[in-house]
């Protein structure tokens, strides 16, 4: 194994255990699946070139596809948590509650695109175009009058019309994928273009299209690095934009803070806050924020989801396979080990 790679060998472990028969990657054992993650953790082989798991990944997707386009996922971040064990308590089947996310529904088209990028296959791009295809056809189906994407589609779960700023920066850089695995076989789509310029244009320019039913939710770190993450704000503005923030949400030797009112920093969004910082050429200081995470590591070699650092306890008492995920891909953006490190560096449409 390349001597970059063998410090990640407990991450990825960790998500080939999780790995289901069918091709299913749940957040935890017996947890819950949505769509995003699962491709977060596939992604996380595919850089490490563990291909039957990344084959089994896209294949268990393509067999659950809905007809509109979306997959079925639950909410994982509404989970309660057993207080005294520190884990998850999942659901059983009776009360589990699902939705159609557009954000979960959008990521397949980074993931192939990552896929590309790696495998230089245009026979692998081809057999996952239709989910791609329809997929992002789900997504742009709701987007909303001010450009801005829905959050889910509608149902008596999800009953509100309004949007994350999270979500649509990720949708963005999904968009961005999809119309270069749409150029990359000739099958480009023009209202997918359309769609990508207005969003960029809500994410930019019109706050007010975010969060308009619910609480604001600026008091999470991700709606401060994503729209950077995802190439929606690039420069200047972006450098100012985490500049501006630093203070408030990183704990200095500590990470990424998940909430401003919390003491909780999470290992996910510390490694993608590195990815940004890759973005915004600060290299040395992204190195230094993942060498704080070296300490959030189980006896496996797997990563803890967070850090209570004022009760000096891991919080939750579990290691989401996406949590190792966006770890390796934050050390494949900072040393460019695999052909798919670029995925995030790089916001250009071909």
């Amino acid at each position: 194994m390349n001597p970059l790679t063998k410090n990640l060998e407990g991450p990825i472990k960790r998500i080939v255990f999780l790995q289901r028969k069918d091709g299913c990657i749940p957040w935890t054992e017996d947890g819950v699946f949505d769509a995003w993650n699962h491709l977060e953790c596939v992604m996380a082989l595919n850089t490490l070139g563990y291909s039957k798991e990344v084959d089994l990944g896209f294949s268990y997707l393509k067999k659950n596809q809905l007809n509109d386009g979306s997959w079925l996922g639950e909410l994982g971040s509404t989970l309660d948590i057993d207080e005294k064990k520190g884990t998850f308590i999942n659901r059983d089947i009776e009360s589990k509650v699902y939705f159609r996310d557009t954000n979960f529904a959008a990521y397949i088209a980074t993931a192939c695109w990552h896929d590309f990028l790696i495998n230089n296959s245009v026979d692998r791009l081809t057999n996952n175009w239709e989910m791609i295809e329809k997929a992002i056809n789900f997504v742009i189906e709701n987007q909303m009058e001010d450009g801005s994407i829905r959050w889910a589609a509608k149902s008596l779960e999800a009953p509100k019309d309004d949007s994350l700023l999270t979500g649509c920066c990720s949708i963005y850089k999904s968009l961005i994928c999809a119309i270069n695995c749409s150029s990359q076989l000739n099958r480009e789509n023009p209202n997918w273009t359309k769609s990508l310029k207005k969003l960029e244009n809500a994410i930019k320019n019109k706050p007010e299209s975010f969060d308009k039913t619910w609480e604001s939710k600026k008091r999470f770190s991700m709606d401060w690095y994503y729209p950077v993450l995802c190439g929606a704000i690039v420069g200047k503005k972006a450098e100012e934009r985490i500049n501006s923030q630093w203070n408030k949400y990183v704990l200095n030797e500590k990470g990424c803070l998940c909430v401003l009112d919390q003491p909780w920093v999470t290992i996910a969004e510390t490694a993608e806050l590195a990815i940004a910082l890759i973005k915004i050429q600060k290299k040395d200081k992204a190195t230094e924020l993942l060498s704080w995470i070296n300490d959030y590591i189980d006896s496996d070699g797997a990563y803890w989801m967070g850090r209570q650092v004022t009760e000096k306890v891991f919080w939750p008492m579990e290691k989401p396979g996406w949590t190792s995920a966006a770890v390796i891909l934050a050390y494949d953006a900072l040393h460019n080990f695999s052909k798919g490190s670029k995925i995030f560096l790089d916001d250009h449409l071909i």
